[in-house]
């Protein structure tokens, strides 16, 4: 990344028209179009991607995260449709309100200015972060993975592409192809440059940006979540909500990490996970906390179960597994549960199972995360599930932020006072001029 670059992406966000203009909604057309007419290329130099990664050892869930299909250019195209859909109520003024006798104020929407995302191996994201930022009006640089070095340099001209026929500064989206931790370090540290800054990944990527920039953080991912199941609940429910808080989506930042289940129910909620993940032939590791007795027979009758058992250490406790495994750990009520999620949690997502309607409301009471979910999937949380509109990612800061970061997510606002004439004299007064 040179100066001229950062110089460049400045540039093109004060050029750029006003949030709500038709440019955008062309840009977001013509992104979709030229994402399907260079589909082809994308893929290959995405297979090009793949082919290093199974070189470098990548285990299959990684691959997974790196490997382009012809289903992702069908949801990238519908995320081009909703954008369009919300730019209007988004983008427009909010609606005047008055001022004593004299004047009316009103909220105008502005760009951040210049956002700066980086994130790891998912090419779908380097598309996510030409879209959403860039159709309210931000400047945008894309430091992806080294992984997906290839299809970012193709995604790259197809961003640019869709910005000419849209007749929007070509500047307003920058690919970043350096993957030199130095540079890296140096763009940090340009809060004179870069307005916002979004890292999107693990907690340690996380982590390191906040630590070493003085640029605002929109914080994203970082998904060590848990799912407590009270002695009340429904265990059979339980046992379908921690396998598709999981399994869907092993490595996204909404997924489950580890259960937290009342001990005196602990064994009978694993043999309801084992039950459910036979029902749907779903592939799951269970790492159990040793206070649990493995299921007779079944752990000595695991061949051709799509279950595996092993056993839950120390050291799993507040990470992120990035595959198929779900974590058991007993505890001796709701306290304990509480002080585990306050201890190991990332402030993500946080889900309790409990008929005990006051249970549940004492979990959401006093768990703290961006989404609280009762009786229900951890994956609920998520921008368009939740009607909440299209999302760049879910932020776990506190700031401006928290939660699915949407469209409106990506502006902040002016107030304009239209004053009509009116001076103020006094320290307390408004008076007609």
């Amino acid at each position: 990344m040179t100066d001229a670059q950062l110089t460049t992406a400045r540039a093109a966000a004060e050029a750029a028209p006003p949030p709500g203009d038709p440019a955008y909604d062309r840009y977001c057309a013509a992104l979709a179009e030229t994402l399907t007419e260079h589909w082809p290329a994308v893929l290959a130099a995405n297979a090009e991607d793949v082919a290093r990664a199974e070189e470098r050892g990548l285990s299959p869930v990684l691959l997974d995260r790196l490997r382009l299909t012809d289903d992702h250019l069908d949801g990238l195209r519908r995320l081009t449709e909703t954008v369009r859909a919300e730019l209007t109520d988004v983008t427009a003024p909010g609606a005047g309100v008055p001022v004593g006798d004299w004047g009316v104020r009103l909220r105008v929407p502005k760009p951040l200015g210049v956002v700066f995302m980086v994130y790891e191996a998912r090419p779908t994201v380097t598309v996510e972060g030409a879209l959403l930022p860039v159709a309210v009006g931000n400047a945008v640089l894309l430091r992806g993975g080294k992984e997906i070095a290839r299809t970012n340099e193709v995604l790259a001209a197809v961003a640019h592409k869709a910005l000419q026929a849209a007749h929007l500064p070509t500047g307003l989206v920058t690919v970043l192809d350096d993957p030199d931790r130095a540079r890296l370090r140096a763009l940090l540290k340009r809060p004179d440059a870069i307005d916002v800054l979004i890292p999107r990944g693990s907690p340690s990527l996380i982590d390191y940006c906040r630590s070493a920039s003085s640029i605002p953080v929109i914080a994203s991912g970082g998904g060590v979540n848990h799912l407590y199941v009270h002695r009340s609940a429904d265990l059979d429910l339980a046992a379908e909500a921690a396998l598709d808080s999981k399994l869907p989506e092993p490595t996204a930042c909404n997924t489950a990490e580890m259960t937290l289940v009342d001990r005196e129910v602990a064994a009978d909620f694993v043999a309801a996970l084992l039950r459910a993940a036979e029902r749907g032939d779903r592939r799951v590791t269970l790492r159990l906390d040793p206070r649990i007795p493995a299921p007779r027979p079944a752990a000595e009758d695991s061949e051709g179960r799509p279950w595996r058992l092993s056993e839950l250490r120390e050291h799993d406790l507040g990470r992120e597994f990035l595959d198929a495994t779900i974590g058991v750990y007993p505890v001796a009520g709701l306290d304990e549960a509480l002080a585990h999620v306050r201890r190991y949690g990332s402030g993500h997502t946080e889900g309790v199972i409990a008929t005990d309607a006051a249970v549940a409301e004492e979990f959401t009471r006093r768990a703290d995360a961006a989404a609280l979910v009762v009786n229900g999937s951890l994956r609920l949380h998520d921008g368009p599930t939740l009607q909440l509109g299209s999302e760049l990612s879910i932020s776990t800061g506190r700031m401006h932020v928290r939660g699915p970061v949407t469209l409106g997510s990506l502006l902040t606002h002016s107030v304009v006072v239209r004053a009509d004439g009116t001076l103020r004299g006094g320290p307390d007064a408004a008076s007609r001029f």
